[in-house]
């Protein structure tokens, strides 16, 4: 076998170094619905966090593949330490972690310190950033927080940063310790979420308003191109630290424990950029996924039966390779009512009646049977599956359908037709609409035909008034939406956060309906402060009866979600309670079969 001589052996060399450089980047390519942006301070729904979460990072994550849930550090050196009565907990940043290049940084290396979650901690509660995060992070009881947004408020002064407060305390460079007002064994969960990831302050206030569209984060991606409603770019941080793929998969869990010994090892992020089209109709979304356009989808309800006929793949997606995996979430699509709204609100028998009144008139059956094809379980209270505190076998009014029962409550509290135009009025006399927010979608269309119906059937007359979804969740927190019907998804297995919506001080955030109860507030507290244990089930218990009992929510289902992803996506598991997924899935550049 003849040898080469050694220069034609470099340049063979040369060749395939320059072919490997010259490898095409990995483009993950997904679809979404509408965003709203970009501050993990200031933003509340799903669509944007799952960038966010990319951008920015909070101090602990959770693993990728453990069932039961695991959190593990994330830019934290190691879990937090919690005294013995869990009132302080005493957490360390890994030194060495650095924000994406920006102006702010006047050109230097900006090092992520403990400092940067003090501050982004303090922005959930300065009222000016109107932070949806602060109704669950007030919750902790971080000592003094709260009084130093409440001075702000009362005062009209501006929120001062720079004042000590017991509950935060940077201890060094690197060392952050939190004081609580009472002990939080669960305080962990808190320092996961996604509003808590840390920002650099000078970064913030260069930017200002526009914080929403410059993002400026320590992830493993940073934001390359957006084009609001329409189009998403993130891109690989050339600057991200050294991370390696760790998951701890349950010993029988097959299917994680193959995703392991494929990924364990690999430098995060293993694809270099992410293609976001934001596409709100669902025919569009389906279309793309089938012709190779995305890679992975939330599979629309109405494409379920083409996908995946009696819950099995159909055959021509399995022949090419297609992976599914359907999961009921962790999150609760539901009608709320404006509580200060003066007709379908307050605490007065009459508006009570009339808000279980519609909620007895709504079919959540035929909403799972035709609307999402079977693909939801009927909501019986807020704490929903896979949290502490859920009980699959309670069952409450929530999801009960009895167009009878809801005329007769009616009937007895004085909504009763005196016109005679065949519309109720209210007990008052006066002429009675109820008003609809919803959104200009296919999708929303049907569900607003079967609310219409089923108001219909009970003598009330309703109207819906649509907007894009990023603006009806601005006028909701501002209070200005009689009703509305939107999803909420819990962001740790704890089953306090599906309570926290019923939260008097959460009103503006979470609590999109302004519900204020003392005995469901009190209850709340409680729940936050008891170790878990029967005590703790009983309290949730007493809790889900209130939320019955005054309905601010129409709960409706716990939807099913299915996702599809063509066979060159390697490594995806749904998460639970978190967004970040990108960073742990990588693309074989194998054709598909």
């Amino acid at each position: 076998m003849p040898v080469l001589p050694r220069h034609l052996i470099a340049a063979a060399l040369l060749v395939a170094a320059g072919l490997a450089l010259a490898a095409p980047p990995r483009v993950l390519r997904i679809a979404s619905e509408s965003e709203t942006g970009f501050d993990p301070a200031r933003v509340g729904d799903v669509r944007s966090f799952r960038v966010i979460a990319h951008i920015f990072e909070p101090l602990l994550r959770y693993d990728p593949l453990a069932r039961p849930v695991k959190l593990v550090p994330l830019t934290a050196a190691a879990m937090p330490e919690p005294s013995d009565d869990f009132r302080t907990w005493t957490v360390r940043v890994r030194p060495g972690i650095f924000f994406t290049d920006d102006p702010a940084f006047g050109g230097r290396p900006r090092e992520l310190v403990a400092a940067d979650y003090a501050y982004s901690i303090r922005r959930l509660a300065d009222p000016a950033t109107r932070s949806p995060g602060w109704s669950s992070i007030e919750q902790a009881g971080i000592s003094g927080l709260a009084a130093l947004r409440r001075e702000a408020v009362e005062r009209q002064t501006p929120f001062d940063y720079d004042r000590p407060i017991p509950g935060l305390t940077v201890l060094d460079r690197h060392t952050l310790q939190f004081r609580l007002d009472a002990g939080r064994p669960r305080f962990p969960q808190w320092l996961a979420e996604g509003a808590t990831a840390a920002v650099a302050r000078e970064v913030i206030e260069a930017q200002g308003e526009r914080s929403m569209q410059h993002p400026v984060g320590t992830g493993p991606f940073r934001l390359a191109e957006w084009r609001r409603a329409s189009r998403i770019v993130l891109e690989r941080n050339p600057g991200y630290r050294e991370r390696r793929y760790e998951a701890e998969p349950a010993a029988d869990d097959a299917e994680g424990q193959a995703i392991l010994q494929r990924l364990q090892g690999r430098r995060l992020p293993m694809i270099d950029r992410v293609e976001i089209a934001v596409i709100d109709e669902k025919q569009p979304t389906w279309l793309a996924f089938l012709n190779g356009e995305t890679d992975w989808i939330e599979l629309p309800d109405a494409f379920v039966e083409v996908a995946m006929p009696g819950g099995r793949l159909a055959p021509h997606l399995a022949r090419r390779g297609v992976g599914a995996e359907r999961t009921v979430q962790p999150g609760t699509y539901y009608t709320m009512f404006n509580m200060q709204h003066p007709r379908v609100g307050g605490y007065a028998p009459a508006q009570v009646a009339l808000r279980r009144a519609i909620g007895l008139a709504i079919d959540v059956r035929r909403e799972i049977d035709v609307l999402r094809h079977g693909l939801a379980v009927p909501a019986q209270s807020p704490v929903t599956v896979h949290l502490s505190g859920y009980d699959p076998h309670w069952r409450s009014e929530m999801s009960t359908y009895s167009p009878a029962r809801a005329r007769a409550l009616l009937d007895l509290y004085g909504w009763v037709d005196r016109d005679g135009d065949g519309w109720r009025d209210a007990p008052d006399g006066h002429p009675f609409v109820l008003q609809m927010a919803t959104q200009p979608s296919q999708e929303t269309r049907r569900f607003d035909e079967l609310m219409k119906r089923d108001m219909q059937a009970i003598g009330l007359r309703i109207e819906f008034q649509a907007a894009q979804w990023p603006e009806q969740y601005k006028a909701a927190r501002a209070g200005k939406l009689m009703m509305w019907s939107v999803s909420g998804r819990a962001s740790a297995p704890d089953g306090i956060q599906g309570l926290l919506r019923y939260d008097g001080a959460a009103a503006g955030g979470i609590n999109l309906a302004r519900f204020d109860l003392p005995q469901m507030n009190a209850a709340i507290q409680r729940l936050l402060a008891l170790p878990d244990g029967p005590a703790r089930e009983a309290a949730f218990d007493e809790a889900k009866r209130l939320t019955v009992a005054w309905m601010p929510y129409k709960l409706r289902t716990h939807p099913m979600q299915t996702a599809l992803w063509h066979p060159r996506l390697v490594g995806f598991r749904r998460p639970l309670f978190w967004n970040q997924w990108f960073d742990t899935v990588d693309l074989d550049p194998t054709p598909e079969p």
